[in-house]
């Protein structure tokens, strides 16, 4: 069995035709949150993955074996809900009142410009129906936002240089 115990985000500076190559491993959110976990890469090839506490692997990632190999995350379809306004009665407040609820319940949820997405859970279905919110079961690769404490890849970070635009947002 091969054991993968590097953890590249996002490839980090690999070159894609590298990354390309290299078999991959399809995992649901579940899976991609252990830190320990044995399964088949694309080869049908035994792999262990071992990662950091705490850390989680994104549809993206790249997992380095102790021989240089290179194994590739895929995020794999789940049944997930899709959450929308309603284009007709809806407001642009639905989606981040919607967020504010889910996240109040630190329920994972992955958010889009046009639609919400989390794990199933029929409670919090009809809640959000009940809010007058469009739900729809769907099977999609699933990748909750990082809490805001932890940089998630792809996402703008601020950090301690000049930007081209200023922050003055009119705060006193």
């Amino acid at each position: 069995m091969k054991l993968f115990n590097k953890h590249l985000p996002k490839g980090a500076s690999m070159a894609k035709a590298l990354i390309a190559r290299a078999p991959s491993i399809s995992l649901d959110w579940d899976q991609r949150q252990r830190s320990r976990l044995n399964g088949l890469n694309s080869n049908d090839e035994p792999v262990a993955l071992f990662l950091q506490r705490g850390k989680v692997l994104r549809g993206g990632d790249v997992m380095v074996s102790e021989q240089g190999e290179l194994l590739k995350i895929i995020s794999t379809p789940q049944s997930v809900l899709k959450i929308t306004s309603c284009a007709i009665h809806g407001s642009p407040l639905d989606l981040p009142r919607a967020a504010y609820h889910l996240g109040n319940r630190h329920i994972p949820i992955e958010i889009q410009s046009t639609h919400l997405l989390m794990e199933h859970d029929h409670v919090i279905e009809e809640m959000l129906k009940n809010m007058g919110l469009i739900v729809e079961k769907c099977e999609l690769p699933f990748e909750p936002e990082a809490g805001a404490y932890e940089h998630a890849s792809g996402h703008h970070v601020h950090h301690d240089h000049e930007h081209d635009h200023p922050h003055d947002h009119g705060h006193p």
